[in-house]
């Protein structure tokens, strides 16, 4: 709940720092304005932590640039073209600030790209009016300070709703963008978007199509990485944007037939995605969020839909739907430009995510919990939380049967990794030990080889060099 007394408070302190105040006077002293912009005042007023620091003024490049280089310990002009210059700004005592300097824009867009036909303004007013919400397009003039809000950035922050300044159709089709960033606020900030803004995103949902997958990507992972993802992914899914960038999600929103019941399988992924962020802020406080197993936890079903059946007496199932679904996701993930790292670990954990509930049905030998641990390899920790999530019943008795049966296996993994250093599941020979022992050379043989140690690895645990390489002897000599 926004607290204006202290917003205001904090926006003094912030606009009367060394560095702001050295700043502000540089430019008053030439005859320009300067202020701070866009997301630093909105934090401010939130009480939220404010990294760089965006300024803006109705001074032209060079100029800035000459104002900024005695005062700064590095500077630089990436950003020329669009009128912004960079620059850390020295403080006392040897701090100093990354500050972003832009001269006031007057952008035009051809509605064919988002990429603005760029145009330098002279009014903070206007400056301010062609900015993506409200509670962004708000000022803090320096060095004297003061707020400027031509659009009612406060009220909104107060009220927690997010709106355009004018316009919605005209904002989101200047840069369509904006319509993700939108879900994206309300899961970082919790607020709701006002009626005419979710209407105009549904209506111009097609054009987010112009939008590089890059730039989808980005806004997707800071939507995940917010404090609550799901009310974003609803506005995504109820205004048909996701059905645009990411339509795996609400095709998850299968048809309920009235002979034939299941669970709805988009409400269990939300509340999948939930539960797996609650357990991971439970079983690691204070890191950061786990984006790959967020995205895995909102995927994990998503192979339902083309693989429901209806069987006789009633009931549906989803055979191979992890497989199926393993691969839907691999290939969106790709189509967004996701990294190989994070497209091999949500693909495996949605194709493993099944894997545990055989468990549930009867203990597992050593060597089943062996290959989970094989299998798993460096997704394990994602895979524990996954599965444990995943859980979504409302039955109290089969809940709690299923939680015991994970902290059994979660046990029985503890004490095999520490009897058997089981995170190094390796064989007792390796490839090169492999040859010198059978006298070959490099082939498919070595590999037929190393996978028959490592069955027996799984199965029994660890064994000795030796014990090993009469095993392999004897294999060897059975092949003839």
């Amino acid at each position: 709940m926004l607290n204006m007394a202290e917003g205001l408070d904090r926006l003094g302190a912030l606009a009367t720092s060394p560095i702001m105040a050295r700043l502000g006077a540089a430019f008053a002293a030439a005859g320009f304005e300067l202020a701070i912009v866009g997301g630093p005042v909105r934090d401010a007023l939130l009480g939220r932590a404010t990294n760089d620091l965006d300024l803006t003024t109705n001074a032209r490049p060079d100029d800035i640039l000459r104002l900024v280089k005695p005062l700064a310990t590095a500077t630089w002009d990436i950003g020329r073209a669009f009128g912004t210059i960079g620059a850390k700004i020295a403080g006392p005592s040897g701090t100093a600030e990354q500050v972003e300097i832009t001269t006031y824009r007057a952008d035009s867009y051809d509605g064919v790209t988002r990429k603005p036909t760029v145009e330098f303004g002279d009014s903070l007013d206007a400056d301010l009016s062609r900015r993506d919400f409200t509670i962004g397009a708000m000022a803090l003039r320096l060095p004297i300070p003061a707020l400027v809000d031509p659009a009612g950035g406060v009220e909104d922050l107060v009220a927690g709703i997010l709106r355009t300044p004018g316009d919605p159709d005209v904002s989101f089709g200047d840069d369509p963008l904006r319509m993700l960033r939108a879900a994206r606020f309300a899961g970082q900030l919790g607020f709701t978007v006002a009626p005419e803004t979710l209407e105009a995103m549904s209506r111009l949902r097609e054009s987010i199509r112009i939008v590089s997958p890059e730039r989808v990507q980005g806004e997707l992972v800071k939507l995940l990485a917010s404090s609550d993802p799901v009310r974003g992914v609803r506005i995504l899914v109820d205004t048909g944007l996701m059905g645009e960038i990411l339509p795996e999600v609400p095709a998850l929103r299968l048809e309920i037939d009235e002979h034939h019941h299941h669970k709805d399988v988009y409400e269990h992924s939300l509340m999948v995605l939930q539960q797996a962020i609650d357990l991971e802020h439970e079983r690691h406080p204070g890191a950061s969020p786990d984006v790959t197993l967020r995205l895995a936890a909102l995927l994990h079903d998503i192979g339902k839909p083309a693989t429901r059946a209806f069987e006789p007496g009633g009931g549906v199932s989803f055979h191979h739907h992890d497989v199926k679904g393993a691969r839907l996701a691999r290939k969106r993930l790709q189509a967004l430009r996701f990294d190989s790292d994070t497209i091999a670990a949500v693909t495996q954990l949605v194709e493993q995510h099944l894997r545990f509930f055989g468990y549930s049905e009867g203990a597992w030998t050593d060597s089943a919990v062996r290959r989970y641990v094989r299998d798993a390899g460096d997704q394990l920790e994602r895979l524990h939380i996954l599965t444990r999530a995943d859980v979504t019943t409302r039955n109290a008795k089969k809940a709690g049967r299923l939680r015991r049966a994970y902290d059994d296996i979660e046990r029985r993994i503890a004490e095999l990794a520490e009897q058997e250093q089981l995170a190094a599941m390796r064989p007792a020979l390796d490839g090169n030990r492999i040859q010198e022992i059978l006298g070959i050379g490099p082939g498919r043989e070595v590999g037929e080889a190393y996978r028959f140690l490592m069955e027996i690895r799984l199965d029994e645990g660890s064994i000795d060099e030796d014990a090993a390489e009469q095993r392999l002897r004897d294999w060897w000599a059975a092949r003839g």
